[in-house]
């Protein structure tokens, strides 16, 4: 199915075999399978907040919510387009009772998100796919949806990190994913506020390096790291591993979403 709007041409989309459909732009950044690995990884649980940061056309938000019932989740993006997509989304998919979508910089100041109402330490999970690639150290894209959802400034990560814990009630957990290759800057980020760092390497197929990491910490924790067996996402001949389509398709969640 195609359609217009604001954000230009749009497609409605079925992800996890079916049970969720979105509308996305035709053009610019696309759901895929990130969006989907970070709603299997989060631990939230019926009656929880949950908010997703950067949450585009809300695919990772709108997953969780599916997979959870009776959780409440924020979606707060930058990009007024993509914000009403996600609140059509969530009204296509008969969750709008339980979803709500915010207009706002996932740096803005704590008073911009108090006046949105979304009150420090109201969350009990936050999750995050942020831009994960250097502005300065990677070539971008020249479609400006596509840029914003996938290259930042190098600060971007700790002022998003920041930004979750300030959400977050003492205990609560922040979810995220992120290039593999970049586990240093997310400890780093982490440290000052969270613990109980779990993470979960993805790899493309067996024996091939991690393409990236699921990470879940936990606010105020001082409990140590937890390196997880790794998810593989296709076997040698590239079809998808039962592992990964209990996920994709089927909505399972990742041991990460276990504490």
């Amino acid at each position: 199915m195609s359609a217009e709007g604001a954000a230009g041409p749009l497609s409605e989309d079925a992800v996890l075999d079916g049970s969720l459909r979105l509308l996305q732009p035709r053009r610019g950044h696309r759901v895929g399978h990130d969006a989907i690995l970070l709603a299997a990884a989060s631990p939230a649980r019926a009656g929880d907040h949950v908010v997703d940061l950067g949450a585009g056309v809300g695919a990772a938000g709108l997953a969780l919510a599916r997979r959870v019932t009776e959780a409440r989740i924020t979606l707060v993006d930058i990009d007024r387009d993509l914000a009403a997509l996600a609140t059509q989304n969530a009204d296509i998919n008969g969750l709008a009772e339980r979803v709500r979508t915010l207009v706002l910089d996932v740096a803005a100041p704590a008073r911009a998100y108090a006046k949105a109402g979304l009150a420090e330490q109201s969350a009990m999970r936050v999750l995050m796919n942020p831009p994960f690639n250097d502005m300065t150290r990677h070539q971008v894209s020249p479609d400006r949806g596509r840029r914003l959802a996938h290259a930042g400034p190098r600060a971007t990560l700790t002022r998003w990190v920041t930004t979750a814990a300030r959400l977050l009630r003492k205990r609560g957990t922040l979810t995220l994913i992120w290039r593999a290759d970049g586990l240093a800057d997310v400890l780093a980020a982490l440290d000052r506020a969270f613990g109980a760092v779990a993470v979960l390497p993805v790899h493309p197929k067996p024996e091939e390096g991690a393409i990236r990491i699921l990470v879940r910490a936990t606010k105020a924790s001082r409990a140590p790291l937890q390196l997880l067996p790794g998810l593989v996402l296709n076997d040698h001949s590239g079809r998808p591993t039962a592992e990964a389509e209990q996920v994709l398709r089927a909505g399972q969640a990742l041991p990460l979403a276990v504490l």
